[in-house]
Formats: structure tokens, sequence, C-alpha cells
């Protein structure tokens, strides 16, 4: 019994089975030097010396909960193209569940950005809406492999994959499971029935506008968590921290992070280790408080990170 309470390393994240639905991006990293500008234009020349390829919008999510050691799956959507082969050999690397759907009439998202002197210079998106057809093969699929997750997260990037989120989170409630979503867009009442929304500060004030108080902020907060039937809402705030409204508390947590090097991706990082923290039967302050911890180390790194169960527990 000893040799187990020495060993805990927190919560039993490995028993947890995550599916992850949404927008997949190939994140692409040019690193370079920048040493002159270009006589063509005034805009920096930066000469490439290394390149790095990363999983990204949903995908990332799924990398995130798979870094905790939790059972990931992703279904999403990617062009039959070199893009969408290098992320699902990345997900098979990373010990992903992949139920990737191939659209042949579509390219695979990027996001390139160039890096010189450790500075992002440009990003580049290539981006295209998946068809109809494929779309109506993932809802379909998206039922048949409910029975075997626990928590599932949709990860909106308003990128065309999620037009069927309705009535995925109507399914995944009508089987008991826990529902996450990472929203976007001007109109919320597409995420009604979800267990837990995660909106940033912008994405809150494009739904209910500006507050000048707490209190009002609060109030706002849970009217939206109110009229979207939601069991919570976590706002999360950067330098602010978050904060989690439920129907009997508010609950809030200052910023984790001792140094801000890049926040891109820190929502994934967030959403994914609620989602695990959740699905291992630990409540919302437990998990919101993991959460914060997490995001508050990922953002030290550079470009779309994780954080280990060692770096949450160890």
């Amino acid at each position: 019994m000893s040799t187990n309470v020495a060993t805990y390393k927190g919560p039993a994240l490995d028993q947890v089975r995550i599916l992850v639905v949404g927008d997949v991006m190939l994140d692409r990293y040019w690193f370079g030097d920048v040493s002159r500008i270009s006589p063509e234009a005034p805009v920096p020349i930066v000469r490439i010396e290394k390149r790095e390829a990363r999983l990204g919008g949903a995908a990332n999510v799924a990398r995130n909960a798979a870094a905790l050691g939790a059972h990931a799956g992703l279904l999403g959507v990617v062009g039959a193209d070199e893009a969408g082969a290098e992320v699902e050999q990345m997900l098979q690397d990373g010990g992903i569940r992949s139920y990737l759907k191939r659209d042949e009439a579509i390219s695979t998202i990027i996001k390139l950005r160039v890096i010189g002197r450790q500075q992002q210079m440009v990003r580049i998106d290539f981006e295209e809406p998946p068809t109809d057809a494929v779309l109506r093969d993932k809802l379909v699929q998206f039922q048949t492999l409910l029975p075997d997750y626990d928590v599932i997260v949709l990860s909106d990037y308003a990128k065309g994959s999620l037009v069927n989120v309705a009535d995925m989170i109507a399914a995944a409630r009508a089987a008991g499971k826990v529902v996450m979503v990472d929203p976007k867009g001007d109109d919320f009442t597409r995420y009604v029935g979800a267990t837990v929304l995660t909106p940033n500060k912008s994405e809150l004030r494009r739904i209910v506008g500006s507050w000048n108080s707490e209190e009002q902020l609060t109030a706002k907060a849970q009217q939206l968590r109110s009229d979207l039937k939601l069991d919570a809402l976590l706002l999360t705030r950067s330098e602010e921290g978050m904060t989690l409204y439920t129907e009997h508390e508010r609950f809030h947590m200052p910023a984790a992070a001792r140094e801000v090097y890049d926040v891109s991706g820190a929502g994934d990082t967030v959403i994914a280790t609620m989602a695990a923290m959740l699905g291992a039967g630990e409540g919302w302050q437990k998990a919101v408080e993991t959460a914060n911890r997490a995001g508050g180390i990922v953002v030290g790194k550079l470009g779309t990170a994780t954080v280990t169960r060692e770096e949450l527990f160890g």
C-alpha cells in the first residue's frame, strides 16, 4: 500500500478516454536568421535554417490529452494530400487514435509561421471548408464512436468541420457523456446543452457585450450559462487567470504563468487538461486549478506545446 502512495502521480488520467472533434490543422514553423532588409520592399529577409511541424487546432487538443496520459481519439477532416498524411503520421507517433476523414476536394488546413530572432514575422494560412458529403460521414461516425469515450471535446476554430455541432452535443449528452466546447463565432446557441463552454474574453464579449465591473461580468456570464443550459462556463482571461461559473458558485483562479513566452495553443492545453481531470472523476474546482496550472506552464514554451503529467503532478 505504501508503494502505491509513494508513486502516486495525481489522478488516474491513463484511465480516461477523450474524443476530440473539430477543425484539424497542421502548424508549420520556419525558423531563420534576420540580418538584412529586402531591396524590393521595406521588409526583413528571413533566411530559413530549420523547419518544424506540429499538430494544430483540434489535433493539438488531442496531443495535449495524450501527453497527460489519457487515451485520445481525433475525429476531423484533412485533405488527401501530403500535409494530411503528415498529420496522420504525427497522430500515430503521438499515440492518438485517428478517425480522420480524407476529403479529396480540399487541402489540409496549414498555418505557416515564419520566425526570425525568436519572433514571429508572419503567419500564412491555407484553408478551405470540408464538403457536405464528408461532414455527413463524420456525423455518422461520431455517433458510432460515442460508446467508446468518456469525455467529448468539441474544438471549434470556425473552419467548417463542426457545422453539425448541435447534433453532436445532443447525441453525446443523451449518451451521458461530458461535453466540453471551445467555442467560436457570433452565435453560441448551437452549443446549447453542452456540459461546459470555455470562451476567452474576446469571444465572450462578442456574445454578451462589454462589462464595466466584475459584478456585471458575473451577471452576464451566468445569464449566458443559464440561457445555453450549461452545467458550467469557464472564462479564460489570459493574464487575469480564469473564472468558472456554475449554477451555485463563481470560482476564480489567478494566472499561474511565471513567464509568458507564447500564448498560441494555451486554450487547447486548458480544455484538454480539464477534460482529463473531469474524466478522472475530479470536481470542477480541482479540474480548473489543474487546467490553470497547465496553461501557466505551456505559455512558457514556444509554439503549440504540451504539458506532461510529470510537469503537472511531479
